[in-house]
């Protein structure tokens, strides 16, 4: 089983850039689909990106297409979300998941295997 902990979050003006990394505890990171949820006060969780366990495909949600990257360091068991042009709307605690199945982050919007803590995002406009 893998272990996520992500660290990253924190304070930035609208429009500013922050990363978001996820390291991965466990020898067996490669196997797993990774992807990176928000959840919003007072909203449902909603899902953000995702990429293969390769790296070589990504996915993401149309509200942050364009503005947001997945990648991943298989070498060093971590997983980042690189975020762009930062909006107030993009205020939330991300979690990075993992699963081995990707159908079941992209496609179910969810999953099995682990979920971090969460990291808090807060964009100020």
């Amino acid at each position: 089983q893998v272990q996520l902990v992500e660290s990253g979050g924190g304070l930035v003006q609208a429009g500013g850039s922050l990363r978001l990394s996820c390291a991965a505890s466990g020898r067996t990171f490669s196997s797993y689909a990774m992807g990176w949820f928000r959840q919003a006060p007072g909203k449902e969780r909603e899902f953000v990106a995702a990429i293969t366990r390769s790296g070589g495909n990504t996915y993401y949600a149309d509200s942050v297409k364009g503005r947001f990257t997945i990648s991943r360091d298989n070498a060093k068991n971590t997983v980042y979300l690189q975020m762009n042009s930062l909006k107030p709307e993009d205020t939330a605690v991300y979690y990075c998941a993992a699963d081995r199945s990707l159908g079941t982050i992209v496609i179910k919007k969810n999953a099995l295997d682990a979920w971090g803590q969460g990291t808090l995002v807060t964009v100020s406009s």
